[in-house]
């Protein structure tokens, strides 16, 4: 049997990396969040689950508004803009995790791959054989 490729070594260890870098930033899911409301993010879901209440707080906040509807000399424009950056933040380890799990499955479909290739040829060459002992 094949030893782990080297994407799912790559894939796994970015998984790995992106759920420390966000647990270190010790957030945890609003209350009112829809899923897993009080969760440690350190994950694709309790990640994408905090941008999308941060972006419900952000819009309460500012009636409604987005950044590029607020006046620019209306101080809750800072308040969107923080929210956009941090929702941004939070998007791109979803988009990372993701990244990492799609790498992982490429890499068991070449092992995978890899394996029903040598089966065909290690049947491949007995049916051979006997052809040129005919």
């Amino acid at each position: 049997m094949p030893g782990a490729h080297p994407i799912i070594i790559a894939g796994g260890a970015t998984y790995v990396m992106v759920s420390q870098e966000l647990s270190r930033a010790n957030v945890t899911v609003a209350e009112d969040a829809d899923f897993p409301a009080g969760d440690h993010v350190d994950g694709p879901f309790s990640a994408y689950s905090q941008a999308q209440i941060i972006d419900k707080h952000a819009l309460d906040s500012t009636g409604g508004k987005t950044y590029a509807e607020l006046d620019r000399e209306d101080p809750l424009r800072d308040v969107a803009m923080n929210a956009s950056f941090l929702r941004a933040s939070l998007f791109t380890s979803v988009v990372s995790f993701g990244v990492a799990v799609m790498a992982m499955g490429v890499g068991l479909s070449f092992i995978l791959a890899g394996v029903g290739l040598r089966a065909v040829g290690a049947a491949a060459v007995p049916a051979a054989r006997t052809r040129a002992e005919v």
